[in-house]
């Protein structure tokens, strides 16, 4: 298998691409190069967000690139400053034109409160989510989503009636599985996307992982990416050097034993970000 060119299909039947590439902070003072570089790795699927302040670079990479946009997945997210029904509208039509395209692939809500201090935070997300089916129904985006859901935020949705979500975006990496959300999403045929799939230098350099890795003759981040995939987890890794980013579309060539998968799962808590959708992002 080529995990690049290989696809997960969402619940309304669009194909993604197996494997992604994570722009959060990618471009930071290299411009449209590092995603130049991505797409003559292999890429073809762009996960990006107007909170990333990078979706020019991305379009005019895309551009210069001569790839068909129909060869291509582009993603991005509304951020929590613009949830609500216009202002989800206006940062589309926005991402849109920054990126220099006419649709999007998938389109996300990027967290589930626009802050923690606002109690309607639910008719807010309510207001967000038809919307962002609007956009769907009407064609400018062939699937929606969300990021950083718990099951407690995606039940507002399912109350709300309309479309199921497509995607459910979150931090997910060994050391960090968030079981019973990745099992609530499966239940309901929710595609789980990981955000951060290798988890951190402190993943990286766990024993088990490095044991693993020489076992596989692979790198620690090969691992956690064949990882996902096992466990039908979509990864979005991030990478700055073309090397890097070769490496982390070769992952078909080894499987990971049942044995090897448990050992995996059953790791201790490692590597996570601190990010939580309804609290202060905790400091390490």
């Amino acid at each position: 298998m080529r995990f690049m060119y290989d696809c997960f299909e969402l619940n309304n039947g669009i194909k993604i691409p197996c494997i992604g590439f994570g722009t959060y902070k990618a471009t930071e003072g290299k411009g449209a190069e590092v995603i130049k570089a991505a797409l003559e790795a292999g890429y073809r699927y762009f996960d990006t967000a107007a909170f990333y302040n990078n979706e020019e670079e991305i379009g005019k990479a895309v551009q210069e690139s001569g790839i068909k946009r129909e060869e291509l997945f582009l993603a991005s997210k509304v951020w929590k400053s613009d949830m609500g029904a216009e202002g989800t509208k206006r940062s589309f039509e926005e991402s849109l034109r920054r990126l220099g395209t006419d649709y999007l692939d998938l389109y996300l809500i990027h967290w589930p409160r626009p802050d923690l201090e606002t109690e309607e935070w639910k008719a807010i997300l309510t207001e967000t989510w038809k919307a962002a089916e609007e956009l769907y129904r009407e064609g400018r985006v062939r699937a929606v989503g969300v990021s950083n859901f718990l099951p407690h935020h995606l039940e507002v949705l399912f109350n709300a009636g309309g479309v199921c979500p497509a995607v459910n975006q979150i931090e997910f990496h060994p050391g960090y599985t968030q079981e019973f959300t990745l099992n609530y999403c499966k239940e309901r045929d929710i595609l789980v996307q990981a955000w951060s799939p290798l988890g951190r230098k402190r993943v990286l350099e766990h024993p088990l992982l490095v044991e693993l890795s020489k076992k596989y003759k692979v790198s620690p981040a090969q691992l956690c990416i064949r990882y996902a995939l096992k466990r039908h987890v979509l990864p979005l890794p991030k990478a700055s050097s073309p090397e890097r980013m070769k490496e982390n579309l070769e992952v078909s060539g080894f499987e990971i034993s049942r044995e090897d998968m448990y050992r995996i799962s059953s790791m201790p808590s490692a590597g996570w970000s601190g990010e939580h959708p309804d609290f202060e992002r905790e400091r390490f």
